[in-house]
């Protein structure tokens, strides 16, 4: 990876991306965007096996990758360790990782929740599922990238760190601490050619923000904060994590977190 390449078809082909949580939402948008450009795929599911089966039918068949899906608790963070040994049996080269999975429901309870019942477990969970489950996660996926040369890693991130979300308090911490620990990982790892960023996002119109009480007032206040009136969508944030893995068109750049936002956050 030290000579840049000018095209990127020609940097993404035959490369593969290891992404959690890509069968819905954002990390399925960003699992499309890199298939789309030739890269092979192995990503990871909670609990939805059939629709992990039936996007592997769709992108092998569309784009002529590979890809392969794994099961994640990202709750469970050492569970990476196994998962990329499962990986290396299923492909030759490891270029790109996306940290994406996140959990909602009954595992945040006391985490998404007003500052006076917030709950150590539910905080916990959330820290867990954010940024251990970051770092594990491109921890093993750096000991594959130092193999074939570098690569680069990127984890999603959101702008509840940046603006008050009601009840956001837990999701918010966390947030603002996976993007430090981005920082970290940059200046340590840029010896070994590899990049690493984060995406944060605004509200995005994705299942996990439907599952959330306050859903369809979130919504309506995005639309009218942002200049462009519309809520962000899954694709809005997988164009900048591609350009973030992208030698081509973001190669000195590193450390850094991009806001996707539709201009929410100025406001």
């Amino acid at each position: 990876m030290s000579n840049t390449p000018t095209n990127t078809a020609e940097y993404m082909k035959g490369k593969t991306l290891v992404i959690s949580g890509a069968t819905r939402g954002i990390g399925k948008a960003i699992l499309y965007k890199f298939a789309q450009h030739g890269v092979n795929v192995a990503f990871t599911y909670n609990k939805n096996e059939e629709e992990a089966q039936k996007i592997i039918q769709d992108v092998e068949s569309k784009y002529q990758i590979k890809a392969v899906s794994y099961p994640l608790n990202v709750l469970e963070p050492e569970q990476y360790i196994a998962l990329y040994d499962k990986i290396d049996k299923d492909f030759d080269r490891v270029d790109f990782f996306v940290s994406n999975a996140i959990i909602y429901g009954r595992s945040v309870v006391g985490g998404f929740a007003p500052f006076m019942r917030l709950k150590p477990n539910g905080l916990n969970n959330i820290y867990t599922a954010t940024v251990l489950a970051f770092v594990v996660g491109a921890q093993e996926a750096v000991k594959r990238m130092q193999k074939v040369g570098g690569g680069n890693i990127v984890s999603l991130s959101s702008t509840g760190n940046l603006v008050y979300m009601p009840n956001y308090a837990g999701h918010g911490n966390s947030k603002n601490a996976v993007e430090t620990m981005v920082k970290y990982a940059a200046q340590d790892l840029g010896e070994f050619n590899i990049r690493v960023n984060a995406v944060s996002g605004g509200p995005i119109d994705t299942d996990a923000l439907r599952a959330f009480p306050d859903y369809a007032e979130v919504k309506a206040k995005v639309e009218s904060q942002s200049p462009l009136k519309r809520m962000g969508t899954p694709q809005d944030l997988a164009g900048a994590a591609f350009f973030l893995c992208d030698n081509t068109q973001s190669a000195w750049l590193t450390g850094q977190t991009i806001v996707i936002d539709g201009g929410t956050t100025f406001v």
